[in-house]
C-alpha cells in the first residue's frame, strides 16, 4: 500500500495505528517511510520511525526510514527494489509513506496494489479536490482527524473529494476510488 498526503495529515499515526492492527491479526508488516532531503546539505531527519514508538517495537514490524537524496514524486530512486525485499523476506504487507509534501508525489502509486490518499479536514476548498494529479491516481481517498470539531469539516471535505472524483475518468473496470 502506498501512503500519500499533505504534512500533518497524519501519515505517521495512521501508519502506526494500522501497522499495530495487522500484527494483532499476525501479518508482518513493512514500512518504508521515504523523508526529504535538504537541497542544502543533503541531510534527512529520517523521524517518522519516532512517531512509529510502538510499530517499532512490534516483533512483526520493520520500519525503514529512507532520505529521497532528490528524487522526485515522494519516493527514493530505489523504492520499487526496497518492496521487493521486504515482499521476498516474508512481509505480506509493506507500506510505503511518501514524502507527502504536494499533488505531484505520486510516483509510489505505479509501485503498489492501493494507492491512498490521506487528508485532513478543511485542508483546503473544494477545488483541491478537482485538481489534477494526486487525486487522478488515489485508489482510496482516506479524510483523517475528523474527530470532536473537524466532524462537519470532514465530512463537507468527504462530499467535495465524491463529487470531484465522479469528474474523473475511469482508471479501472472493476474498481471506482472511494472516499
Amino acid at each position: 500500500l502506498g501512503l500519500s498526503g499533505p504534512p500533518g495529515a497524519g501519515k505517521s499515526t495512521f501508519i502506526e495505528c494500522f501497522g499495530k492492527m495487522l500484527t494483532e491479526r499476525k501479518h508482518k508488516v513493512s514500512v518504508l517511510a521515504v523523508d526529504p532531503s535538504s537541497s542544502t546539505s543533503g541531510g534527512s531527519l529520517l523521524g517518522d520511525k519516532t512517531r512509529m514508538t510502538e510499530l517499532s517495537r512490534d516483533r512483526n514490524a520493520y520500519i525503514r526510514p529512507s532520505p529521497t537524496r532528490g528524487t522526485l514524486g515522494g519516493v527514493t530512486r530505489t523504492t520499487n527494489e526496497a518492496i521487493l525485499l521486504c515482499e521476498g523476506g516474508g512481509y505480506d504487507v509493506v507500506l510505503v509513506e511518501t514524502v507527502g509534501v504536494g499533488q505531484s508525489e505520486f510516483a509510489v502509486a505505479d509501485m503498489v496494489d492501493m494507492f491512498i490518499l490521506l487528508l485532513p479536514p478543511a485542508g483546503g476548498d473544494e477545488l483541491q479536490g478537482i485538481k489534477r494529479g494526486i487525486i487522478e491516481v488515489a485508489d482510496l481517498v482516506a479524510i483523517n482527524k475528523a474527530d470532536g470539531d473537524l466532524v462537519v469539516p470532514a465530512r463537507r471535505i468527504q462530499a467535495e473529494y465524491v463529487s470531484a472524483m465522479k469528474l474523473l475518468r475511469k482508471r479501472s473496470k472493476v474498481w471506482r476510488p472511494k472516499v
